[in-house]
């Protein structure tokens, strides 16, 4: 019985294929030749899916040489309901922080350099003013992230010595980092106080011994508990401590800094709530609720912030011009709150009005419907994200496909696609919800799913 696969073609006659040298004008011979090598690879694993024309052999190495060329990061379309979706990058950047990034990328800056005096400056500089006067905090450093921040404040006044934290507290953050593990890496020693629900000032009071460093308050940002529980607060805490004298560390993590109850989100302190706490040190991110990039802000006493600045850590842990660029564009923002919550892409989302939403939705279904795709619009509920409001529900509006085949395949087709697309399916239908979608997207998305719906 002769093996099929014999009369599957050779990677050298492949590559003479008219269409398939044609790809030699946009990429590297050896780019097509390791894509040829796959396909045939391919072919011969499953002999009975093989391409049966010079076309279809053509076709399919173009496309494996396209898919090699995309990059695996890549702008989405977040339809999921999730506004700072952490898998997806949590909060897009505003146009002033874009610039600003374009601005330093371009050439060289003052990252390091002190214009006023012509000598050497720091890069701790560039966002601190700003940090203080919308916070109202002595003093302020930024690093990498808001686990950093946290090594680092630990490593800084509790390495080799106790770190007071409530049971309660030690939770559980994204990519199943934990804040005990985060805590225990810093070189303190983590000292439990308190039960899971009911933590009071005496459990701290009882800890506290000659070998406590630091007492340690972790907002409990992505869960809540609710029932016989008891907590003591920041400012009760920072009381505590300062009869200790030891520092109060406050990890708040959200990085909210404008009040949002108007909008119906109530529960979350705010910046400059956390320094008013009387907290030595308030740790909290950049890409949560703040709505900048990746970064870990430190906030609080003058002496303790430049302890921080001096520890070695604080090199392997800083940020990078284009940090620092679009951190200090977003909040200075914040100046005018008006023009927060306009320009602010995840505060814009949040707050805008479900009628908004609604309106926006009836127009793409009737978009949709004009190229015979089945489509309507229904209510839903969002949800903040990144770790904030956990029990926030915020009216939302979806367009949902339910008449366009199975959503399964649709919701692959959507994620596979040119603008990849992430929805949700929900009650055997593919959901897009529009609350985490900017509107200039609108006519995007409605091609995106135009495409995978055919």
């Amino acid at each position: 019985m002769s093996d099929s696969r014999r009369a599957l073609p050779a990677v050298h006659v492949l590559l003479e294929l008219e269409g398939v040298r044609a790809l030699a004008e946009r990429v590297p011979r050896a780019v097509i030749a390791s894509a040829v090598r796959a396909v045939v690879a391919e072919a011969r694993d499953d002999v009975s899916r093989a391409p049966s024309t010079d076309g279809a052999w053509t076709e399919a190495i173009a496309a494996r040489v396209d898919a090699g060329e995309r990059p695996t990061l890549q702008p989405v379309v977040n339809a999921t309901g999730v506004v700072l979706h952490t898998n997806l990058g949590r909060a897009p950047l505003a146009a002033a922080a874009l610039t600003a990034i374009g601005e330093v990328a371009r050439g060289f800056s003052s990252l390091e350099y002190d214009l006023a005096t012509g000598s050497r400056g720091s890069r701790h500089t560039h966002c601190a003013g700003l940090l203080r006067e919308l916070t109202g905090a002595d003093d302020a450093l930024v690093v990498n992230n808001c686990a950093a921040a946290l090594v680092l404040t630990l490593n800084t006044v509790a390495n080799g010595r106790d770190a007071l934290v409530s049971r309660g507290e030690l939770v559980e953050i994204g990519g199943s980092f934990r804040v005990p593990d985060i805590m225990a890496r810093s070189g303190a020693r983590l000292v439990e106080v308190g039960t899971t629900n009911r933590t009071y000032a005496d459990d701290y009071r009882r800890a506290c011994t000659s070998q406590t460093g630091a007492i340690v308050s972790v907002h409990r940002s992505n869960f809540a508990v609710e029932g016989f529980v008891a907590a003591v607060a920041p400012r009760d805490l920072a009381e505590l401590a300062g009869a200790a004298g030891v520092p109060l560390l406050y990890d708040f993590g959200s990085g909210l800094m404008l009040d949002l109850s108007p909008w119906g989100l109530r529960g979350e302190p705010t910046a400059r709530d956390a320094v008013a706490s009387g907290a030595s040190l308030v740790v909290m991110s950049g890409d949560k609720l703040l709505g900048g990039p990746q970064a870990g802000i430190i906030l609080g006493r003058a002496d303790l912030i430049a302890a921080l600045r001096s520890n070695p850590l604080a090199r392997a842990l800083r940020v990078d011009k284009l940090t620092l660029a679009a951190l200090h564009a977003t909040l200075a923002l914040y100046r005018d709150p008006a023009r927060a919550v306009a320009e602010i892409p995840a505060l814009a989302m949040l707050t805008t009005p479900v009628d908004a939403l609604r309106a926006r939705a009836t127009a793409m279904v009737a978009r949709l419907a004009a190229r015979g795709v089945s489509a309507r619009v229904n209510d839903t509920e969002s949800t903040v994200g990144g770790g904030a409001f956990p029990t926030a529900r915020i009216p939302s509006c979806a367009v949902v496909l339910d008449g366009s085949g199975d959503p399964i395949t649709l919701e692959r087709a959507l994620r596979n696609g040119a603008l990849p697309v992430i929805g949700r399916i929900s009650d055997g239908a593919l959901w897009m919800d529009l609350r985490g979608v900017e509107s200039t997207d609108d006519d995007r998305l409605t091609q995106a799913i135009l495409e995978a719906a055919a």
